[in-house]
């Protein structure tokens, strides 16, 4: 299976929600099926159907984790050599000159991105237009409502 690219942030943050999965939720589910059981007839026994619901999210939510872990290459950008060009972790001021504004994106694995936030994938095309790229470059993001120019700022290996 192909290596996941993950930030050493996005690896934490999977890897606490794995922990609250196992060692949290699925014993409070447990709980939950077995006081559930404890009612009696388990055909109308709403608890206990959704209790078990719950406890198939969250085993398929620790596996899809797990998964990811295992295959993830985690990259730490402060440990890169910091010569000025955008890749994978680094976060990117970009100037838009049609709407006048700074924008600044960290481009960051598929399942950390969050654009309110200001991370993006590194498969989007705002991120495949950086990669690459040095300061004072232009990126040309080819999107489906046209072509849109940014020029790169500032390149931040934080």
């Amino acid at each position: 299976m192909n290596k996941i690219p993950l930030t050493k942030a996005g690896a934490d943050k999977l890897d606490s929600e794995l922990r609250e999965l196992k060692s949290v939720r699925r014993p409070k589910v447990i709980q939950a099926i077995a006081e559930a059981r404890a009612h009696g007839d388990l055909k109308e026994n709403a608890e206990y159907h959704a209790a078990r619901e719950e406890q198939g999210f969250i085993e398929a939510r620790i596996k899809d984790i797990g998964g990811k872990l295992s295959n993830a290459q985690i990259i730490d950008v402060t440990t890169l050599k910091d010569d000025g060009r955008v890749v994978f972790g680094t976060t990117v001021v970009l100037y838009d000159e049609e709407q006048d504004k700074e924008i600044t994106y960290q481009i960051v694995g598929e399942d950390e991105a969050d654009i309110k936030a200001g991370k993006i994938s590194y498969t989007s095309p705002v991120a495949m237009a950086m990669i690459g790229k040095e300061v004072d470059d232009v990126a040309l993001v080819r999107a489906p409502n046209g072509e849109k120019e940014y020029e790169i700022v500032e390149v931040k290996y934080i």
